[in-house]
């Protein structure tokens, strides 16, 4: 039996290695199309394999959800993940924060950059309504959070922080085709690097297929992935603008 650093995945019972996994191949729907799937899974390592379901999504498409076993182990002590390096604040604790030590409103400005045009993530995050039950952005007293909506280009994104003299700006990337959200987060950081240099904001980026660890490759201060709270932002926004006397020290 592995110990407790070893696991396999969970099906039916206990490191039965059951998995499911879903792709789509450029073949017509039949029985060629479902050969193709178990041999692409058998490749895979999942042995052995079941489609479960399968139906066509266009002329010459066909998409595919399989079942099986696979004998790969997970060893926890070799899975490194960035670990938050600062507590989670309540709303009251982040307005204070900024009231007693910056002494004047917290400016943020948010935004969709390039030709991305879903605002669900920003507006998620800042817009009062929020999300997973917290409140965003706009709802702290002592912020003054604007949403800029989508498509925004990198040369406005950056006049508008300039004429603001923006704290931090939130960028929004959804659309990932050919790895644009990382292109578009080079270009963001290398327009404030020019035109700011050090006194540039803090630069945060966040979406579903961002790795929080490739912040300092994208030259960013911070990268958020899927599921990020308001809350983890706006204590994040404290931790990294307004350290505490221990911080400082």
């Amino acid at each position: 039996m592995p110990d407790g650093s070893i696991v396999r995945p969970y099906g039916d019972t206990t490191g039965d290695g059951m998995i499911q996994t879903s792709f789509t191949l450029p073949v017509p729907m039949g029985p060629k199309a479902e050969g193709a799937a178990l041999q692409l899974a058998t490749k895979m390592g999942i042995e052995p394999a079941m489609v479960v379901h399968s139906h066509a999504i266009d002329s010459g498409y066909t998409f595919f959800v399989v079942y099986g076993s696979v004998k790969h182990l997970v060893d926890l002590d070799e899975v490194h993940v960035e670990e938050r390096a600062y507590p989670l604040l309540t709303s009251g604790e982040v307005n204070g924060a900024i009231k007693g030590r910056l002494h004047r409103e917290l400016v943020v400005l948010g935004a969709c950059i390039g030709t991305d045009a879903h605002t669900v993530g920003i507006d998620a995050i800042l817009n009062v309504k929020g999300f997973a039950g917290e409140k965003g952005l706009e709802y702290y007293r002592e912020m003054a959070v604007t949403n800029l909506g989508a498509q925004v280009t990198v040369p406005e994104l950056v006049a508008r922080a300039r004429a603001d003299r923006a704290d931090a700006v939130l960028v929004s990337q959804v659309v990932t085709q050919k790895d644009a959200h990382l292109r578009n987060t080079r270009e963001l950081a290398a327009a404030f690097r020019e035109a700011m240099g050090e006194s540039r904001p803090l630069l945060v980026v966040g979406g579903p297929r961002f790795d929080p660890a490739m912040a300092g490759v994208l030259g960013v201060d911070k990268v958020f992935g899927r599921g990020t709270t308001p809350g983890e932002v706006a204590s994040y926004l404290i931790h990294a603008l307004i350290p505490n006397e221990e911080t400082a020290a």
